[in-house]
């Protein structure tokens, strides 16, 4: 009963607020029409509150909704599909995100400064795309005069942000005994490590700003700071969580860096460098400086959280003994290669970045590679049926077309095990899994597979993987 009263006071309430955003969208329209801008971008300002309220309430009536499922055989569907709505939000704001990130460097570091530069201005860059022409200038500080229509980037940023938290919460925070917590690392109560996460964002954000407000100006140590602490938080979340959640959070700390530094900084920043302008006041050079810092530093995260992103896929990386030098490694190979995209951009050439950055990828291929059995381990010879009989009793329960698991419904990835032919031909997927990263059975072995029962398999491949 009382779902059903949460329901009908969700539906009223969410109407009312989709109502009254569309009336001033109405009104704002209206008003600039007959030149009244100042009132209009007052009322924008409440329309802001409305879109934010919009947010929240839509989270409110998932919620609800899931009172509805929980306990029944809809439940696991439910969050299926809320991780891929979640999934797919995140991404979509993440490529605006980076895309204008890789852009608006881009045009810093291109930027015509000598040949018919105006002195207000900081330079100018002519490009061509989709079949159009386009002039760029960029000011020193601002123009005399500050047109009505002043494009914002942010939202790309704070959505990328608020929908990546989501999908933590979602996957980790709700399987945090399955996902989160690997009790061979630290054994840890599910309430507990929420609260390791969370706080860890929390922190790793206050210590990275410090650094940014007082080594900026020094460049060297600036970069050995941010270095330490990044390469101190891939050491940390190795040592507390499951290998798969170190990497996811080593992202998210990224992501929370850059997200807060246009938040905190970068946009208040350019506000006031606005509100100066409009009252044709000299903006604070202070201010563009702080912005042009932090949006640095946030091109030099994008790679590594890409490859974050989609670490998950690849078990050799999250799931080594030495994961988090394994996750160091990828993290300076993509940034190297960032910082060599840039300096190229600005038309210089360093002949060692790019070769050492791959170098140094290359290198943690080598260390994630496989290990032969011993001579002595596989003497005798493995058939398939015996491998299938280990793949039946220990990975069925999630991998058929009818999961008996608790948790998983629909076989994950839809990677199936019922025929011979299906473990066949996924014969190099269960050797990465169950093999090299030994990540799977989940939920912490879950159904208990045995060192033993491994070796057979890793012999069974490395005899040729006989039918």
């Amino acid at each position: 009963m009382i779902e059903v009263i949460l329901l009908i006071a969700w539906l009223v309430i969410f109407s009312v607020i989709v109502a009254a955003t569309y009336k001033l969208q109405h009104s704002i329209t209206a008003l600039k029409s007959v030149g009244k801008e100042d009132r209009a971008e007052s009322l924008q300002t409440s329309q802001n509150w409305f879109y934010a309220l919009i947010v929240v309430a839509s989270v409110s009536g998932i919620g609800i909704l899931y009172l509805f499922l929980k306990g029944t055989i809809y439940e696991s569907h439910f969050f299926e599909w809320l991780n891929l709505s979640v999934r797919l939000i995140h991404i979509t704001f993440g490529i605006a995100w980076i895309g204008a990130s890789f852009y608006f460097v881009f045009l810093e570091n291109a930027l015509n400064r000598t040949e018919d530069v105006r002195d207000e201005l900081a330079g100018n860059l002519w490009a061509v795309h989709g079949g159009g022409f386009y002039y760029v200038e960029k000011y020193k500080l601002a123009p005399k005069k500050i047109p009505k229509h002043l494009h914002w980037f942010k939202y790309e940023a704070y959505f990328t942000w608020i929908s990546g938290f989501c999908l933590l919460s979602i996957v980790y925070y709700f399987n945090a005994t399955s996902y989160l917590i690997d009790p061979e690392v630290l054994d840890l109560l599910p309430s507990t490590a929420i609260a390791i996460s969370i706080s860890s964002l929390v922190i790793g954000w206050i210590i990275y700003d410090q650094i940014c407000k007082r080594l900026s100006d020094n460049k060297v140590v600036f970069t050995i700071a941010i270095t330490v602490l990044i390469f101190f938080f891939a050491w940390f979340y190795a040592q507390v969580f499951s290998g798969r959640a170190a990497y996811i959070h080593f992202g998210a700390l990224l992501g929370t860096f850059m997200a807060a530094n246009v938040f905190f900084i970068i946009i208040p920043g350019q506000k006031r460098m606005v509100a100066a302008a409009k009252k044709g006041l000299q903006p604070n050079p202070a201010d563009g400086k702080a912005a042009f810092i932090r949006s640095y530093t946030n091109n030099y995260f994008t790679l590594p959280v890409l490859f974050v992103m989609i670490s998950n896929h690849f078990p050799s990386t999250f799931g080594n003994n030495f994961q988090w030098l394994i996750l160091i490694g990828i993290t300076l190979g993509t940034a190297g290669i960032k910082h060599y995209l840039n300096i190229r951009e600005k038309g210089q050439l360093s002949v060692w970045v790019m070769p050492i950055s791959v170098v140094i990828l290359f290198g943690m291929a080598f260390m994630t590679a496989p290990t032969p059995p011993k001579y002595e381990d596989c003497k005798e010879a493995v058939t398939f049926s015996e491998v299938q009989t280990i793949i039946n009793n220990r990975c069925t329960v999630c991998h058929s077309s009818n999961p008996t698991d608790a948790v998983w419904k629909v076989a994950p990835n839809g990677v199936k095990y019922d025929t011979a032919e299906q473990i066949y031909n996924l014969k190099d997927k269960i050797f990465q899994r169950v093999v090299v990263s030994k990540n799977m059975p989940f939920n912490n072995n879950q159904t208990g597979i045995t060192q033993e029962e491994r070796d057979m398999i890793n012999c069974w491949i490395n005899q040729g993987a006989p039918k």
